[in-house]
């Protein structure tokens, strides 16, 4: 029988796969756009979300779990679009990445209104990881409009 902490971990991972997707994704698209002028912006983002990945991480850990360690289909799916989004240049990838990010956003919040995640879980959501997101648009926004 499943526990409210059980529903909570797993709430949790799915959030970690989603980091660690934008990890993978943030990652592919540095190596292919090295010489982009975006490219200290896109380090910048590509360190908070290991950072989140990492706290998330440790979350799932102290509510007794076991942390998800990659992105699943979930990365897979999001590496081929971000790959295919490369191919057409900078705009296109920073498109592709906004669209992760708004993915992620809707996970967060999802997570916020669903009531097996715990209090403790929803304060770091709310006060850590869903401002950081909201950031990551507002910063590809910009950048899109130089792309």
């Amino acid at each position: 029988m499943s526990t409210p902490t059980d529903s909570c971990i797993s709430i949790c991972n799915k959030l970690v796969r989603g980091e660690l997707s934008a990890v993978e994704t943030y990652g592919q698209t540095i190596r292919k756009h090295s010489d982009s002028p975006a490219i200290g912006e896109l380090r910048r983002i590509h360190g908070e979300h290991q950072q989140a990945a990492d706290r998330l991480t440790a979350n799932v850990r102290s509510m007794g779990g076991e942390p998800e360690t990659d992105s699943g289909a979930w990365g897979a799916f999001a590496s081929t679009v971000q790959g295919a989004a490369s191919l057409f240049g900078a705009g296109s990838a920073l498109e592709s990445l906004q669209r992760g990010e708004e993915a992620g956003r809707k996970d967060y919040e999802d997570a916020l209104t669903d009531e097996d995640v715990m209090p403790e879980c929803k304060t770091m959501i709310r006060e850590e990881l869903l401002p950081g997101t909201i950031a990551h648009i507002a910063a590809l926004e910009k950048l899109g409009k130089y792309a």
